[in-house]
């Protein structure tokens, strides 16, 4: 296939998958495709991605990729964007938060006779977390109160009390 060829089948399989047309999607996949990503194990066939589709269709059913980039390479396809969408259904044990997110994403996909036979992708999980408010990151002008706060508290452990314990004698 060229170069153009696999490129369009990524794209259209993106597509399909922010409409959440399963059948145009299950057409573009191959039966025994390998998909890596979040999970440490990868997800091995076509029923365990739908499977994770149907996951993300219910935590983000609005959710789009805005992709920004394609770069082709043999059968290799890779594109880097960012992922939208609002926080409507549990995802990963979080309940719904009704916020809006946006967070990047990266993938390569493999393409073989027509089908995508392989799929790498990462998300910004951090950054999807920190919109949810699951993780707090302080500015760092908050950093110096903050380790001056542990501080206090580690040394009264040790009966200290303070940090100008010598002059207050």
């Amino acid at each position: 296939m060229s170069l153009e060829q696999n490129k369009a089948i990524v794209l259209k399989f993106y597509e399909a998958f922010d409409q959440q047309d399963i059948e145009q999607g299950l057409k573009l996949m191959s039966a025994d495709i390998v998909a890596r990503g979040l999970d440490r194990n990868p997800l091995e066939g076509r029923d365990a991605v739908m499977q994770y589709g149907a996951t993300m269709f219910a935590a983000f059913p609005d959710g789009r990729h805005i992709l920004e980039e394609v770069i082709v390479e043999g059968d290799q396809v890779v594109t880097r964007g960012i992922f939208q969408g609002t926080h409507q259904g549990e995802l990963m044990g979080i309940p719904p938060t009704g916020k809006q997110v946006t967070f990047s994403v990266i993938h390569i996909d493999r393409v073989e006779n027509g089908k995508i036979v392989e799929h790498w992708g990462q998300g910004d999980v951090q950054e999807l977390m920190q919109q949810l408010g699951i993780m707090f990151f302080p500015s760092p002008t908050f950093i110096p109160y903050i380790l001056k706060n542990i501080l206090s508290k580690v040394l009264k452990v040790f009966n200290y009390g303070c940090f100008d314990c010598a002059s207050k004698k």
